[in-house]
């Protein structure tokens, strides 16, 4: 059985912080709930961008400004890089919707003392759609970093609710979201104040979509919750959807069933893709050395094919070929980018492409 990669367990343990998190939110039970899902989606996203910079070497510990060669230190070990500082890292754009959610809740966190306990369920009520955007967001780069097996979905379930179904339920709601303390009001406002337009309309930022109750017959292949895309809809029907406005919300993700291969690239395709990313001509040529230099996958006919860097590569015994990563094709790209990363990553000086230039064959 192979090695699991490094950042697997700082992957699981930010999976468990997300699903916690989740399960506290739907819990009405729960006095602190909402508070409770702010602290765990911290760390979930902590633990998550570590895992990808543990994948793609990227040394995120704090270093002492005065001692080049020396770590700072908390209780004998390495500081790490904290939220704020890993979410510049992973988007450096101030304008990027997911990093604004993610800096609202920040900063929310920070906030949330015991002196506003009362008024978590109006701050939930108050805060939903970013609450929702923050989970989407988590699963969009959960998924995208790591594969479609590692998505939320495989792991929890659409909880039975009552939304506003009735005039005197939005009401009520509605009444119940004055009662957050001013100071909390004038923090949220205060904050979108200093975004642009369209981060705030941006639905990584604040998601947003209407639940419709619809009265259908009993369908036996049919599932008790449908959910139809908004791309999917003609003109129509999506200027219909613009106007209902925001009253509720609902997570939904399509699934990947397994399947060989999946999310896998061959050499050529990653190739390409590299190419695409970075300014420099990059061929297969510059793809083997680049593995080879690294020492990505074993060289041909080692008597240990399947001895590969995980996070990067795989061997496909059916086949006998070796499969790349997304992973590995985004660090490609990242570290190909500079003339310095290019040199170090393929050993050879980098040559800039032509205007207009063809893929890389």
């Amino acid at each position: 059985m192979a090695r699991p990669p490094r950042w697997q367990a700082t992957l699981d343990a930010s999976v468990e912080e997300a699903c916690l998190a989740v399960r506290l939110y739907n819990d009405s039970a729960e006095a602190r709930a909402f508070e409770g899902f702010v602290v765990h989606m911290h760390l979930a996203w902590l633990y998550l961008l570590h895992a990808e910079f543990i994948r793609d070497d990227i040394d995120y510990r704090y270093w002492d400004k005065n001692y080049k060669r020396r770590l700072l230190k908390v209780d004998g070990e390495p500081k790490m890089w904290e939220l704020e500082r890993s979410i510049k890292e992973r988007w450096p754009a101030e304008t990027d919707p997911t990093r604004a959610n993610l800096a609202l809740f920040i900063r929310l966190r920070n906030r949330l003392e015991h002196r506003h306990a009362h008024a978590d369920a109006a701050l939930m009520l108050s805060l939903a759609g970013h609450a929702h955007a923050l989970l989407v967001n988590y699963e969009s780069e959960l998924t995208d970093q790591f594969g479609g097996n590692q998505s939320l979905a495989l792991r929890l379930r659409l909880p039975i609710f009552v939304g506003t179904f009735t005039p005197q339920g939005e009401q009520a709601l509605r009444r119940f979201r004055k009662t957050l303390p001013a100071d909390l009001r004038s923090f949220v406002t205060q904050y979108e104040s200093g975004l642009d337009e369209d981060t705030v309309n941006d639905s990584r930022y604040e998601f947003r979509i209407r639940a419709v109750v619809e009265l259908a017959p009993k369908d036996p292949d049919a599932i008790a919750m449908q959910f139809t895309r908004y791309e999917e809809m003609s003109d129509e029907e999506q200027e219909m959807v613009v106007e209902l406005g925001r009253r509720g919300q609902v997570v939904t993700r399509d699934r990947k069933q397994p399947v060989s291969g999946l999310d896998r690239l061959m050499p050529k395709p990653a190739t390409i893709e590299v190419e695409a990313g970075i300014p420099f001509v990059f061929n297969l040529s510059h793809f083997t050395a680049a593995w080879k230099r690294k020492k990505i996958r074993p060289p041909e006919g080692a008597a240990d094919p399947h001895h590969t860097n995980p996070d990067f590569c795989e061997y496909d015994e059916p086949t006998g070929s070796y499969r790349y990563t997304k992973a590995y094709v985004k660090h490609l790209i990242k570290k190909c980018s500079t003339a310095e990363g290019f040199k170090e990553i393929t050993g050879r000086p980098p040559r800039v492409k032509p205007t207009g230039a063809p893929a890389a064959e």
